[in-house]
């Protein structure tokens, strides 16, 4: 008998290949089989995708050191949990669009006090965030490595691309529960912007709960860091928007967002 997946040649009665590991697969592939095997691989308790979220939330220094160090066999490596991440937040989308489709709609007290016009162009901005989506998120974790290595410059615990990793694990932790958490609130009759405000404290405060156990600093230490944050967060959005508003004078796409938006106060000056 030769493995399916390493071509080893294996004795009659072994059930898993003693080369690579796999599963021998005697009995041709039917309905029940196809589902014991999805159970035994993302339902059971014990798998690595369960095990890696369960301890990303008790002790997600130990997840992501050991693959920082090598051990890459006992938890979902980083980019392949951030890519389930990906899935999770697509999937999100996907629900919210065909089954919830009102639950973009900006509610009447985000409108009350706005220009005419901005409904048009934070619409315009929401379907861009949607279409973009993945980049979005990715985008996210070299600038959050960044904003680490400034904050923690003293503490030379982990490099550039270590945080990386960092924050491809907290990042898709992240991810993934806020999508569902998201799904079942906007079910449930909650509003969407309210979700997304009300869920901000919980994600940072899980970033300061892993950054503390992974730079082993004290709590009024992560603290003071978090602080830091919060500064070099707000540094960093008045860069970007100097460069952003740089970009909308000199550029082409510039000009025609800035006379779209242009053309949409005037028809809602018209309207109203």
């Amino acid at each position: 008998m030769v493995c399916k997946n390493c071509k080893r040649l294996l004795p009659q009665q072994i059930n898993f290949c003693n080369g690579c590991g796999g599963k021998v697969i005697r009995n041709r592939l039917t309905m029940r089989n196809l589902l014991e095997d999805f159970a035994c691989r993302y339902l059971n308790y014990d798998n690595k995708f369960f095990k890696t979220i369960k301890t990303l939330f008790t002790k997600p220094e130990e997840v992501i050191e050991s693959y920082i160090h090598g051990t890459r066999k006992r938890y979902v490596d980083a980019i392949g949990f951030f890519t389930i991440a990906l899935t999770f937040s697509g999937l999100q989308l996907f629900i919210l669009n065909n089954f919830f489709p009102n639950a973009f709609d900006i509610p009447d007290y985000m409108t009350v006090y706005s220009n005419p016009g901005s409904d048009e162009a934070q619409k315009a901005t929401m379907s861009v965030m949607q279409k973009y989506q993945s980049l979005v998120m990715m985008s996210y974790i070299p600038i959050y490595a960044l904003m680490a290595k400034i904050v923690f410059f003293n503490i030379k615990r982990f490099n550039f691309t270590e945080l990386l990793v960092v924050f491809l694990y907290t990042q898709g932790q992240i991810s993934i529960f806020l999508s569902i958490i998201t799904v079942v609130l906007i079910a449930i009759g909650v509003d969407l912007y309210i979700v997304s405000f009300t869920t901000m404290p919980f994600m940072l405060l899980y970033f300061a709960y892993a950054l503390k156990r992974l730079y082993r600093i004290s709590t009024a230490g992560i603290i003071l860091r978090s602080m830091g944050f919060a500064a070099v967060f707000i540094g960093l959005i008045i860069f970007f928007g100097i460069v952003f508003a740089i970009w909308m004078q000199f550029s082409a796409s510039g000009q025609e967002m800035i006379e779209a938006q242009k053309a949409a106060i005037e028809a809602a000056k018209i309207k109203y």
